[in-house]
């Protein structure tokens, strides 16, 4: 994916800063965990006990072969139901993947079931275009394509809940499952390079263009290449993107 592989100025990886703030606890879940590189990194630190839920099959097949995960526990499953015992995790992380779940409320309910008292809740929540053309150049271009496909019912369902990708809104939902409240930081990862790079990673990000049919991409694609063009300094587009990193713990009376 192409916001977990863009490096910070630092030249690390959001995976890399996203498990500083959670420190090296032993047991860790990842909710959405994909491919597994989030856990691979925990599994660097120390953690013996890795777990991870995700809707995608074939994302799970890759997490599995990775060598530091071939004892984890990796499931196909929901972070709504989670098919793990009460107090069996000192953390629970989710990278850009919390944002998008339905019934955040549940999930929050069953992290905190799943948590020891005290245990680490984390999140990463994605914070918009910063720092560069490239994203609001993409965004710019592609907002009327979305709005035709709007207009001909061919509407993705809005993904999570857009509250919690805010300080407050998140501690709403957190507070009364019996989390603390957040610790709120944020990074900027650098997605610049080349205008066909900046596309590719566009389109990773932004879901909606799953609603566009082939003839439509291609024509946004076209349009983006070419008002890139006068963008490019040095043979390199400018692009950021900022990440907001959330941390709490389950307090002990919960």
């Amino acid at each position: 994916m192409g916001v977990a592989a863009s490096p910070t100025a630092k030249g690390r990886t959001s995976y890399e800063e996203f498990a500083d703030r959670v420190g090296t606890p032993e047991r860790v879940l990842d909710l959405g965990c994909a491919d597994g590189a989030l856990l691979e990194v925990f599994a660097g630190r120390g953690a013996t006990t890795l777990a991870g839920i995700d809707l995608s099959g074939a994302e799970l097949a890759l997490a599995r072969q990775r060598p530091a995960l071939v004892k984890a526990d990796v499931r196909v499953g929901r972070a709504q139901e989670l098919p793990f015992e009460d107090s069996a995790f000192d953390a629970v992380v989710s990278h850009m993947a919390l944002m998008l779940m339905t019934d955040v409320e549940q999930v929050v309910a069953e992290a905190a079931r799943v948590l020891v008292p005290g245990g680490v809740l984390a999140v990463a929540l994605g914070g918009g275009a910063v720092d560069g053309e490239g994203m609001e150049l993409f965004l710019k271009l592609a907002r009327p394509y979305f709005e035709a496909a709007r207009a001909a019912e061919r509407v993705m369902p809005r993904l999570g809940n857009r509250a919690i990708r805010t300080r407050e809104g998140l501690d709403e939902v957190l507070t009364p499952a019996g989390f603390a409240p957040v610790s709120w930081d944020s990074i900027v990862l650098d997605q610049g390079g080349t205008p066909e790079k900046v596309w590719e990673t566009n389109m990773s990000v932004f879901y909606d263009v799953t609603v566009l049919d082939e003839d439509q991409l291609a024509e946004l694609r076209r349009e983006f290449l070419d008002a890139a063009r006068s963008l490019v300094l040095d043979g390199r587009l400018a692009c950021g993107m900022r990440i907001n990193f959330a941390t709490t713990h389950r307090e002990s009376s919960a």
